[in-house]
């Protein structure tokens, strides 16, 4: 959790999933909603492992990509931390209790217009994974060090709205990591190697 806590000190900016689009004209004056998600890193066999989701197939938004738990944040949450472990606990049963938040990392702008903190948290002990059924297909680790390590990135693209629209991948194994997900990581693996 060192490199974490280090990774947290350096500076760099917000990300969006415009950084690989730099023709993108965003509407002036969007409103953006504030969300928050966790990046729970969790130490297995005495290797971090951070814990991701495979969302729901029949979900309207984003249906079966890989997604950290979180959300937006709701009236009744102090603020986005408070949303994200709020989020991990319904979606995963990852209890607060069992969490430790590290720090922030810089906000994500989504293309949903969402402003995504993603909030940087050891899981302090071993705990089932409860997948919550109307969003959840499945819970998964992948080694923190594959997803801090920059070559394990590659730029794809994808026709979307009529034009191409570029995005960093992290595939693992059978999970094709995209879109906002990798570009959080990326930007966590940025922080880490720096």
């Amino acid at each position: 959790m060192t490199t974490l806590l280090a990774a947290l000190q350096r500076d760099s900016g917000p990300s969006s999933d415009f950084d690989l689009n730099p023709g993108v004209e965003l509407p002036a004056g969007r409103k953006l909603r504030p969300a928050g998600v966790l990046v729970p890193v969790q130490m297995i066999d005495g290797a971090a492992q951070v814990i991701l989701t495979k969302r729901a197939s029949h979900l309207k938004h984003h249906p079966g990509q890989i997604a950290f738990p979180g959300g937006k944040q709701d009236e009744g949450d102090v603020d986005v931390v408070a949303a994200a472990l709020r989020e991990a606990q319904e979606e995963i049963g990852l209890s607060p209790e069992n969490v430790r938040v590290l720090g922030t990392l810089p906000s994500h702008e989504t293309v949903t217009s969402f402003t995504v903190t993603p909030v940087l948290a050891e899981v302090k002990a071993p705990f089932d994974f409860v997948p919550e059924s109307g969003e959840v297909d499945e819970v998964f680790h992948v080694p923190l060090s594959h997803l801090v390590t920059p070559s394990s990135y590659v730029i794809e693209g994808r026709r979307w709205r009529g034009q191409l629209r570029r995005y960093y991948a992290v595939p693992y194994g059978p999970y094709y990591i995209w879109g906002a997900t990798a570009r959080i990581l990326r930007g966590l693996a940025e922080r880490v190697s720096a």
